[in-house]
Parts: structure tokens; sequence; C-alpha cells
């Protein structure tokens, strides 16, 4: 392995290091808390995972949250427990919006789907719609060609 050499380093440049971290820092956006009366709610649950993202009216993405993200891992992420979790810490986060109707948009066929659904309600949200989005092949795609033997 060798030598490792060790710096020292002065403390003239430690500080200069510090105010360039400190801008840098001071620099970057800070997430505006804007207020929402009405929301829409976007429900990704599939069989892996629930990921749930909360938009305004135009689209713009407020706060999106996972059952990874929370703390699940392996199969525990599609389970309705983990989804109730998801809103809630979900919710935690858009706290200062005083959020009162949501608009909910669910895609995908996990297990999650309507225990986030429960967990909107049971945290005080007024349910405005539910919608389903899930994607339906009309066709599918083309089929292999026959196997001659």
């Amino acid at each position: 392995m060798g030598k490792k050499k060790v710096f020292k380093e002065t403390t003239e440049e430690a500080l200069k290091e510090k105010e360039v971290t400190d801008a840098k820092m001071k620099s970057k956006k800070e997430p505006k808390s804007r207020k929402l009366e009405r929301a829409n709610v976007y429900i990704q649950s599939t069989y892996n995972n629930t990921i749930i993202t909360v938009t305004d009216l135009k689209g713009d993405v407020v706060a999106m949250e996972s059952a990874g993200a929370v703390g699940f891992k392996g199969p525990k992420k599609a389970t309705p427990f983990a989804a109730s979790r998801v809103v809630e810490s979900l919710l935690n986060k858009i706290r200062t919006a005083d959020l009162r109707e949501v608009s909910v948009f669910v895609k995908g066929v996990g297990s999650g789907r309507e225990g986030a659904i429960r967990a909107l309600v049971a945290n005080g949200l007024d349910i405005v719609s539910i919608k389903d989005i899930t994607p339906i092949p009309h066709n599918g795609c083309r089929p292999r060609k026959l196997r001659r033997v």
C-alpha cells in the first residue's frame, strides 16, 4: 500500500473553503412554501414499489415520495402499509401548503393503490375525484411468427 501523505491544512485555507461552501449553500434555491387549496395526487403502484407525487393544478411538482425513500426494502415496498406511510411522509413535507382538496390519479396494478387512497382520506384530505390512468394495450404487441418444425 505504501505510505500515505498527511496534509496539514492551515486555518486560513479552512476558512476560505468554508466560505466557498457557505456561498454554494446560499445560492441553492430553497423550496417555496406556496399555498395550495387544490392539488393533483398521482399514485404509481407497481409490484415492486409505490411512488406518490403531488402537483399543483398546472402540473408543477410540489413534492414526491416513494416507499423506498421512506425506508422500506424489498417486497415490503409494494404493500398497502408502505403506501400509507408514504402518504404520511408526503403530507409532512407539504404541511405548510395548507392542502384541502385533491384529485387522485392512480396508475399501475400494485397492492398499494387502495392503501394510499385510504391514507389520503384518513389524513383529512377531501378527494374530489379518483381516476384510473393505467395504460391498457388495445391490441398489444405484434406476436412472434409461428415456429415451423
